[in-house]
């Protein structure tokens, strides 16, 4: 019988891909999310549903389990949402797994790189103190400190993507928003900061990553998941150009624009490539070739 992954958030845009990397390496993969979903064993339930969840929990009694399921989008506009959602979901995630009568091998927590704010540093490691900066980066941390809690009853790794896309992501993110309006040949587009450099990754890269961490990965440890790479968003308007074969527009909308923007989020990923070894970097070019030709050749 195969053992059983759980993954919150399976049909969303990073567990469509980790589905595929647990499924390679043998697991049966189930889910949970709220919304409607074609993948099978995937159930519904809101996490902020103890009862209905730890049900469910009990019933599949998972080895191991990647907690993917979150209010992801930094300018979410309900705070409340935000909060609960990260924070009470997973608390009851966790509690619904420390009842089963079998414990989990692993329990993968995504939380964000958006918990180190605006550090004076070149490059960030683990190390580095967190100073949240909005609600979204706030409730991860916030939930990170939560599951300290049940560190004694699970086998928690925490990890710590920094941004990364592919094909599939909402238009909401930015990467995905760029790609659609050179993809569309649009003249303009409109954007808040681009004085801003990121760590992207792409998301294959990030949910083998997530599917290593589960073998190699030790309790009670924290993961940086990046490249190690920075692009500010005009190298990323330079590199479509060149893919796409013209120039956009760049128009500064002052409502995009956040006040409390981190600046540059630059990562190391020493700690995670001496986990589970050497990471397949795939550059951010291609990445972006890749999300550009899934809609112009659709």
């Amino acid at each position: 019988m195969a053992a059983r992954a759980l993954v919150t958030g399976l049909s969303g845009f990073t567990g469509r891909y980790l589905a595929l990397e647990l499924e390679a390496l043998g697991y049966e993969v189930h889910g949970l999310g709220q919304g409607e979903s074609s993948a099978p064993r995937c159930h519904r339930v809101d996490l902020r549903d103890l009862v209905g969840l730890t049900g469910i929990v009990k019933a599949i009694q998972p080895q191991v389990v990647v907690h993917l399921a979150a209010i992801a989008f930094v300018a979410h506009g309900d705070a409340s949402d935000i909060y609960t959602s990260n924070i009470v979901g997973t608390r009851n995630l966790l509690a619904a797994l420390a009842a089963c009568e079998r414990r989990a091998q692993k329990v993968l927590l995504a939380s964000s790189a958006n918990v180190y704010g605006n550090a004076a540093v070149t490059l960030l490691d683990e190390n580095c103190p967190a100073q949240p900066a909005n609600d979204y980066a706030v409730s991860k941390y916030a939930m990170e400190l939560m599951s300290r809690h049940w560190r004694e009853a699970l086998p928690i790794v925490i990890a710590r993507p920094f941004n990364y896309t592919g094909v599939g992501q909402s238009r909401s993110f930015l990467l995905p928003k760029l790609v659609d309006h050179f993809a569309r040949r649009e003249a303009r587009v409109e954007l808040g900061n681009i004085d801003v450099y990121r760590d992207f990754s792409d998301v294959r890269m990030v949910a083998n990553a997530y599917a290593r961490l589960l073998a190699a990965g030790v309790p009670g440890e924290v993961y940086n998941v990046c490249s190690g790479e920075t692009h500010s968003i005009e190298d990323v308007l330079g590199m479509l150009a060149r893919i796409a074969g013209y120039e956009i527009q760049v128009d500064i909308n002052p409502a995009f624009v956040r006040a409390n923007e981190v600046r540059r989020l630059a990562g190391s990923n020493r700690r995670l490539c001496e986990a589970i070894g050497d990471i397949e970097h795939i550059p951010l070019a291609a990445t972006l070739e890749w999300m550009y030709r899934s809609q112009t050749c659709a």
